[in-house]
């Protein structure tokens, strides 16, 4: 019993400041819309929509500096080997800003390749490409802080990502208001706004870490509680720093080319949905909103599975590790029962929330179930990956989404002519739970080797 409570501390310290997080993340794109959306030109907001899903993609695909460091950093805190946790951050950093020197670097094609993707309309062309010209300079703020807040989650702390994102969002609203409003600088008033906070947001996890952990770092009593870190139960090789940063890049490769999976099978469900119409896509895009919230709410156990998960891995503990797979389990099934209720009951009113429309609210009841079942199909697949993560098997993630997308693909294809949208939301279904039931099987393998 205690150690049931001693393990669901663990995962709700680390679980609840994500969730916050996840949920204040959003924030910086939704005052950029809602800025400009006062400005009183429609161009703007569709300049503002476009500029800001460029930079998302661009920056979901490199979301393994995130993850990778995360899971490498929660193995060497619970190994203590302190001299791996320094050097992962650095690694995370060098990496970090390397790319964000090449898309600076890749600026220009990279605005025109996006433009064409998008199908961008001509009017909006030239306030697209002033707010990307502008807020690519926080490629290394952005890509950096994704190094930082991975070491962080690593380190069992999650409570300095959730105050760096506040903090961040706050001095976005206010310089976008104040460059906008107060200098009548319109959408390059916005696009600064975002650079600034983006690099506030770097600075401030700097000086977060140079205030809790450089001295201790330097003195090498690490700034750690002994008794919190644990002992591994067998001794530990210490870490070649060749072998190290091969380490390092093989995982981060892995989880690169799983987010190429992912990314594919959510564009191509947008553009799916597009081709059958607009309120088809308005349809997708609201119930696609319920599967957001709920993501925003699970990803922050999946952390708990990255940091708590990883720190008894890499102590080679697998007993509390079995644990905290089972309290993981348990907090996952919660939000998903909780969730589905909410959804089942009040879901109609949620959409009124989204949108007006009330022939696009009467043509999502026909897809409304599908959004009751994203919850339980995708439990699995979240927890499986914060536990991946931890266990820096991301070559089992990989195999997993690989396999979901291609089961994706043919569904769809198979189906389509017969289901039509149907079709398209039962294939993304069946993508959550073939990740969750591959990695299950993966998994269960790990374990027992």
């Amino acid at each position: 019993m205690v150690r049931s409570i001693s393990r669901n501390k663990q995962i709700l310290h680390i679980a609840v400041p994500s969730i916050i997080t996840n949920i204040t993340v959003p924030l910086l794109g939704l005052v950029d819309v809602a800025i400009v959306g006062h400005i009183g030109d429609a161009a703007y907001i569709s300049a503002i929509a476009i500029g800001s899903m460029l930079f998302n993609v661009v920056y979901w695909l490199f979301g393994f500096l995130r993850m990778g460091t995360s899971g490498m950093t929660a193995q060497a805190y619970g190994q203590r080997n302190f001299a791996e946790m320094r050097r992962l951050l650095r690694q995370s950093l060098f990496v970090a800003m390397g790319v964000a020197l090449v898309l600076m670097v890749l600026q220009y094609p990279l605005c025109e390749v996006g433009l064409w993707l998008m199908n961008t309309p001509a009017d909006s062309q030239p306030l697209v490409k002033n707010y990307f010209y502008i807020c690519i300079w926080g490629a290394p703020a952005v890509l950096g802080l994704y190094g930082l807040s991975g070491w962080y989650i690593g380190m069992q702390n999650t409570r300095i990502p959730m105050m760096v994102s506040i903090l961040q969002n706050v001095v976005n609203i206010l310089m976008s208001l104040l460059l906008v409003f107060g200098l009548k600088m319109k959408i390059e008033g916005v696009a600064l706004g975002t650079l600034i906070a983006q690099w506030m947001g770097f600075l401030i996890a700097v000086v977060f870490w140079m205030r809790y952990y450089r001295k201790h770092f330097a003195d090498r009593s690490h700034g750690l509680n002994r008794s919190h870190v644990d002992k591994p139960i067998l001794p530990i090789n210490p870490i070649n720093p060749k072998t190290s940063l091969r380490r390092f890049l093989s995982v981060n490769r892995d989880i690169f080319l799983r987010t190429i999976a992912l990314v594919a099978v959510n564009f191509f469900f947008i553009s799916a949905g597009a081709k059958q119409g607009s309120q088809i896509l308005a349809v997708n895009t609201l119930l696609m909103t319920l599967f957001t919230l709920y993501s925003y709410f699970l990803d922050g156990f999946a952390y708990a599975g990255e940091a708590v998960g990883g720190r008894y891995w890499g102590s080679l503990q697998l007993q509390p590790f079995r644990e905290v797979t089972r309290a993981l389990f348990l907090w996952g099934g919660g939000v998903m029962l909780v969730f589905t209720i909410v959804y089942a009951f009040g879901g109609s009113q949620f959409l009124h929330l989204l949108t007006s429309d009330e022939a696009v609210i009467r043509a999502s009841e026909d897809y409304f179930p599908w959004a009751l079942v994203i919850p339980v199909c995708g439990l699995a697949a979240f927890i499986f990956d914060g536990l991946f993560i931890g266990m820096t098997a991301t070559r089992g993630m990989l195999i997993s989404c690989a396999t979901a997308a291609l089961v994706f693909f043919a569904t769809y294809y198979i189906l389509y002519p017969l289901w039509h949208n149907h079709a398209l939301w039962f294939a993304f279904v069946l993508f959550l739970f073939m990740r969750g039931l591959v990695q299950f099987i993966i998994f269960c393998r790990t374990i027992q080797s």
